[in-house]
């Protein structure tokens, strides 16, 4: 921990989003663990419409009492000049981070805007930080464009912080001439996900959590519905919205939409606990999905499809169990007994919480400042 803590303005949609997004719910764990290690954290966020979501209406910026213990949030309007009075108050911060991607208010030229305002905004020696929360899409965004006006700010900026992406996003900023580029990962919140008692609602051979987007049909169709065609004698839970339509076989259970307050219990109750990236983000690499995390935090044993990096947060076989595709996953349900999925489990509880928590990440950021 830095002795004295440090003053850290934030620029970004806001920090917690009713859509709860991952990212949403990464930025809260990171700033959370900032603040309990004693850092001083300002989170500047557009309004949906001008005078909507001020203590003032009338005012051109203000405060939102949202989680006051982890970070004051000022919400200003979502326009230019809103934007513009945010950064005069954000100027005696040491460290400026602009979080990438707008709220949905604002327009794509205010976030392009602001991405220049944050570097002009530092003085008496504070420090810029662009904060990329999709690396690969940015990245291939620049490199299609030469003309994109983010291309000549990189090199700009003293830090790339990235949302996940490994040595690819390293190399892909460094390309462009990032001073440095630091992925800071996913972590577990042990005071969100940990082990709780078995529910038998969420009881099951294996259990899969997760909405019913474009990219995932394909990925749950294969490695949670085609095991279970394959294992007629096993069970399986289904949660998440939308998957009231889709064909299941018998043996799937479908429960709906889990609430944040029995997700824990639906990752600790099933034998096992099914993770899969959607077709979208399989590219991106490096990057572990929150519900690994999740998951892990709840002592679950989880089965995942592979991905690009996943020996860096938990061991393959001992911690998390690897599967190729939904025969492999169909494999390792025939065989899996009790004792072993509660060994997996707890390996994998006692890794996250020894080296993946965001307090970790939160140590990580203070050793970069030094």
């Amino acid at each position: 921990m830095m002795d004295g803590g440090m003053d850290i303005a934030f620029f970004g949609a806001s920090r917690l989003s009713v859509c709860q997004t991952g990212a949403a719910a990464y930025c809260h764990g990171i700033i959370r663990a900032l603040h309990e290690r004693g850092h001083r954290i300002t989170f500047y966020e557009p309004g949906a419409t001008a005078g909507q979501g001020y203590i003032d209406g009338s005012q051109p910026v203000g405060s939102r009492p949202a989680d006051p213990e982890c970070a004051a949030v000022l919400v200003y309007p979502p326009n230019e000049e809103g934007a513009r009075r945010a950064i005069k108050m954000a100027r005696e911060a040491g460290i400026l981070v602009k979080v990438s991607g707008g709220a949905p208010g604002p327009t794509d030229r205010l976030d392009a805007w602001l991405e220049e305002a944050v570097l002009s905004a530092k003085k008496n020696g504070a420090r810029a930080v662009f904060w990329d929360m999709d690396a690969p899409a940015t990245l291939e965004r620049l490199r299609q464009n030469d003309k994109d006006p983010f291309r000549r700010l990189v090199p700009e900026y003293d830090y790339i912080f990235t949302y996940g992406g490994g040595t690819p996003a390293i190399k892909g900023y460094r390309e462009f001439g990032a001073k440095s580029c630091v992925p800071i990962y996913n972590a577990l919140d042990p005071s969100v996900h940990y082990p709780a008692p078995c529910d038998p609602r969420f009881r099951a051979d294996m259990s899969f959590l997760g909405n019913r987007i474009p990219g995932m049909e394909a990925a749950v169709e294969e490695f949670c519905l085609r095991p279970a065609r394959m294992l007629g004698y096993k069970s399986f839970v289904l949660g998440g919205n939308g998957w009231e339509g889709k064909a299941k076989p018998p043996n799937v259970r479908y429960v709906g939409s889990v609430q944040a307050r029995d997700q824990n219990a639906f990752n600790c109750s099933a034998k096992a606990a099914l993770n899969v990236c959607r077709a979208s983000a399989a590219p991106a690499s490096y990057m572990p999905a929150a519900r690994v995390f999740d998951a892990a935090g709840a002592g679950a044993c989880i089965i995942t499809d592979p991905w690009d990096g996943i020996e860096m947060f938990l061991e393959p076989g001992r911690e998390i169990l690897v599967a190729k595709d939904g025969e492999k996953v169909a494999e390792i349900l025939a065989s899996l007994n009790p004792d072993d999925a509660r060994e997996v489990g707890q390996a994998a509880l006692s890794k996250v919480l020894a080296q993946h928590t965001y307090a970790h990440r939160a140590a990580q950021f203070e050793m970069v400042f030094g």
